[in-house]
């Protein structure tokens, strides 16, 4: 992967950068929403990293390319500390721990830091549930202090929604003028100098698609219903890029051109790697699911620990041990897991006393497997025949209480 990286020394002023959201402390306005954005909820991170690091920034940055790595990967549970100089907003701590927020290669998002710092379009590829477009998100929202500008890539997505569209009760008072022209959240983020998000890019039409060749290469949008005025041509302030996600699933749906696929540099988002990695993030975002729920997260660890692998065994094809698995056509996702461990804990909560958590999760694991393939249920009871039974005989407690519910797997 190449990219050229432009820099420029000091600090961004918030005029620079029309309508931009700075972020502040003390942001609270997600009370009443199940999902805060990011730009909201780590509103003090993102305040204190400001003015923690003052080194070189791209043009209309509010962070340097390190704090928005530091922001994404967190700081390793060292406090940092503001330098003496420093004067932050109202609320900000001159010392403060910063959250992982992604779990992944620090690596694979300084390549992503580095992509978006050369202004070039960034596109993040995995299989489904591997966090690509939460990856997205907080890199809009450390770059230019918002991740809303995003458009939803489907089927029934239009080349207006990359451009613009209109006001057709002023388009037909007024005609063509600048203030009937409805802009997308693309041409928005060209206008700032800000981060523009397309999600699932490869479920959009091909002819849809086409639109970003010209608007990455030639980084302007012409407006040919107001030729001859000054808006027939919006061109791109500095600091504009672009970050575009596709599941390798979806690969067939709409194949992206060649010429497309030149203007971004690819990065593949993979499972994760660690196991005690993965059933930390699991536990977490499932405790906090069924706590917004107004419940008490109830799974113990050895229901965590059992529930991880198994997924990581069939989405692997080999266990821990390394006997062979046969893989499920479903991807046996981090999410998927999270989700299965946050309907334990609900279950727990809600219907306590019912029955023992860990008789719950072999009738979980088959409703995830017989997404794609009614099919592969029958893989999913090779499964335990094989590693869930071995484990039974080495003497595992919990696996061997997974071995006595192989019934349930056959109903």
């Amino acid at each position: 992967m190449t990219s050229d990286t432009t820099t420029t020394t000091g600090s961004t002023r918030t005029d620079e950068v029309p309508d931009r959201a700075t972020p502040t402390a003390g942001v609270s306005g997600g009370q009443n929403r199940q999902v805060t954005p990011p730009e909201e909820q780590y509103a003090t991170e993102l305040a204190f990293l400001a003015a923690h690091d003052s080194g070189p920034r791209p043009p209309g940055w509010l962070l340097t390319p390190r704090a928005v790595v530091t922001f994404v990967m967190g700081s390793a549970g060292e406090a940092l500390g503001l330098p003496k100089t420093a004067r932050p907003g109202a609320g900000v701590p001159r010392r403060l721990v910063i959250e992982q927020k992604f779990v992944g290669e620090r690596a694979l998002v300084e390549r992503c830091v580095v992509t978006l710092a050369g202004e070039r379009g960034l596109l993040l590829v995995g299989e489904p549930g591997t966090a690509k477009s939460m990856l997205s998100e907080l890199l809009s929202a450390a770059v230019c202090g918002t991740s809303g500008l995003t458009v939803q890539g489907t089927a029934g997505t239009t080349e207006d929604q990359l451009k613009y569209g209109w006001n057709y009760a002023l388009l037909l008072a007024q005609g063509p003028t600048e203030q009937a022209l409805v802009p997308s959240p693309v041409l928005t983020a060209m206008t700032r100098g800000a981060v523009a998000r397309v999600e699932e890019v490869t479920r959009c039409l091909p002819e849809v698609q086409d639109a970003l060749v010209s608007l990455l290469s030639e980084r302007r949008i012409a407006v040919p219903e107001l030729a001859g005025a000054e808006g027939a041509q919006v061109h791109a302030a500095p600091g504009f890029t672009l970050i575009a996600t596709a599941n390798l699933r979806d690969k067939g749906v709409s194949e992206m051109s060649a010429a497309l696929k030149r203007r971004f540099n690819f990065e593949t988002v993979g499972p994760i790697g660690d196991m005690d990695a993965e059933t930390a993030l699991v536990r977490r975002q499932s405790r906090a699911a069924v706590e917004r729920a107004g419940a008490a997260y109830q799974v113990d660890e050895a229901v965590l620990e059992a529930l991880v692998t198994a997924f990581r065994d069939l989405r692997d094809g080999r266990s821990a041990e390394g006997w062979e698995v046969e893989r499920p056509s479903t991807v046996m996702s981090t999410a998927e897991a999270v989700s299965v461990a946050g309907s334990l804990g609900l279950a727990t909560a809600y219907f306590p006393g019912d029955r023992d958590v860990l008789s719950l999760l072999p009738g979980h694991l088959l409703g995830v497997v017989r997404k794609d393939d009614p099919a592969d249920a029958a893989r999913l009871l090779g499964y335990w025949d094989g590693p869930v039974r071995r484990r039974a005989e080495q003497g595992s407690a919990t696996w061997r209480a997974l071995w006595e519910l192989r019934a349930v797997l056959e109903s």
